[in-house]
């Protein structure tokens, strides 16, 4: 039986890779650093998991002659780029992408259990939730967030961290996921995979999801199907994921 539903964030439940951009550019601003990420550049930054891992590898490749000092400030850096990411939000409500609210009523409405396996800080998903859903209203069952992990994505460890707390099996779960480090993870901790591709993951491959669209559509506005499992009028519904589930569980059980 189909148990629970564990999403990524950045990229997943929104589109805020580019808010992350700019708000990192204006706390290197602020603090003085001649450094400007471009999309393209962030684009190849996004293949490091993590914003204080992904400043680290920066300071790494580009300013490898003041690393000592740079890496001191590290903290610093990320510290006020999360308190602009927030005020960034708040001026400018993001919203979910394509059918995340949806599912996350239908599932609710149905029992099941939610979680969130990411990467980024605790108060970047706490605000999101916030401009999205009725105040005091917590979608979330589980969130394991940020630093919880001692390994960042592709490792499996986020997800099964989820996983535990959501006190399910691995198979009794599905993960969504839109990069291909994400993938990785949630398949390595044992969970099927639905991937929607974002902005921001334009050129990975979704190898391994078990199904990979646009988005996961609305009535009247189906998603673009890219590969694997076909979802009726281009919408994942979670009458037809429980479908999926059954129909692949039996398979592996045959």
């Amino acid at each position: 039986m189909l148990k629970a539903l564990i999403f990524d964030v950045d990229g997943t439940l929104a589109e805020t890779e580019d808010l992350h951009r700019q708000a990192f550019n204006r706390a290197f601003g602020q603090l003085g650093l001649d450094w400007h990420w471009t999309p393209e550049l962030y684009a190849e930054l996004l293949k490091v998991m993590g914003g204080k891992e992904r400043l680290l590898h920066y300071i790494d490749q580009e300013h490898p002659a003041e690393k000592r000092a740079l890496t001191a400030r590290m903290p610093e850096i990320h510290d006020l780029k999360t308190r602009i990411y927030g005020e960034l939000i708040e001026t400018g409500p993001l919203a979910l992408r394509p059918g995340v609210a949806r599912l996350i009523g239908e599932a609710r409405a149905a029992g099941l259990r939610l979680g969130v396996a990411t990467t980024t800080t605790r108060p970047n998903l706490d605000r999101l939730v916030a401009i999205n859903f009725p105040k005091g209203d917590e979608p979330f069952d589980v969130i394991a967030a940020g630093d919880e992990a001692a390994r960042k994505k592709p490792a499996p460890d986020i997800f099964e961290l989820a996983v535990g707390r959501l006190g399910i099996d691995p198979l009794e779960g599905i993960a969504f996921e839109d990069s291909a480090a994400g993938i990785r993870s949630a398949l390595d901790a044992g969970l099927p995979v639905l991937a929607t591709r974002s902005r921001y993951t334009q050129s990975h491959r979704l190898d391994g999801a078990f199904s990979a669209v646009s988005d996961l559509g609305e009535p009247g506005r189906p998603h673009r199907h890219l590969s694997g499992a076909v979802w009726p009028d281009g919408v994942v519904t979670l009458d037809a994921l429980r479908v999926w589930h059954t129909r692949n569980r039996e398979s592996a059980t045959a």
